[in-house]
């Protein structure tokens, strides 16, 4: 009895754990040009944009100082306050989610994306913070056209 409690009890706590993003949560865009090269256009657009850039990740260099392949791989973390600050003013939770990033990197085939989950799939389970908010369609608006700008041809 006590092992179908224990299974019951793991079970509920995986089904009531925030669920991962899925395909249709991600939106990838097509870049022409390498990762860095990529990247460094979408930092360009960001600070253009007036926007922030907090950190520059580059997930390819750190796997290969720890002895690891990965290929080309390189995360973009930036904001602006007009837009996060609402969204965390409706629930300060949103501050898990927040700075926007964004993730250029090189599939198996050699093409390089841009990657971003859609803010309002981000933000979706947040009590407050509606689909249809402003600064949700804002922040949805500026990865577009960032993402866009940074891939190029």
């Amino acid at each position: 009895m006590r092992k179908i409690m224990q299974a019951l009890a793991a079970g509920s706590v995986l089904w009531a754990a925030p669920g991962w993003a899925d395909s249709d949560d991600i939106v990838k865009v097509r870049a022409t040009g390498d990762v860095a090269t990529t990247m460094s256009a979408l930092e360009a657009a960001v600070e253009g944009a007036g926007a922030t850039v907090f950190a520059r990740v580059d997930h390819g260099a750190g796997a290969q100082g720890a002895g690891l392949e990965l290929g080309p791989s390189q995360l973009l973390i930036f904001g602006n306050p007009k837009l996060g600050t609402p969204a965390m003013q409706a629930n300060p939770l949103a501050g898990l989610f927040l700075p926007l990033k964004v993730l250029v990197y090189e599939d198996a085939g050699g093409q390089v994306w841009l990657a971003y989950e859609a803010p309002e799939e981000t933000l979706d389970d947040l009590d407050g913070i509606d689909d249809d908010a402003d600064y949700v369609a804002r922040m949805t608006g500026a990865l577009r056209k960032l993402t866009q700008a940074a891939a190029g041809g």
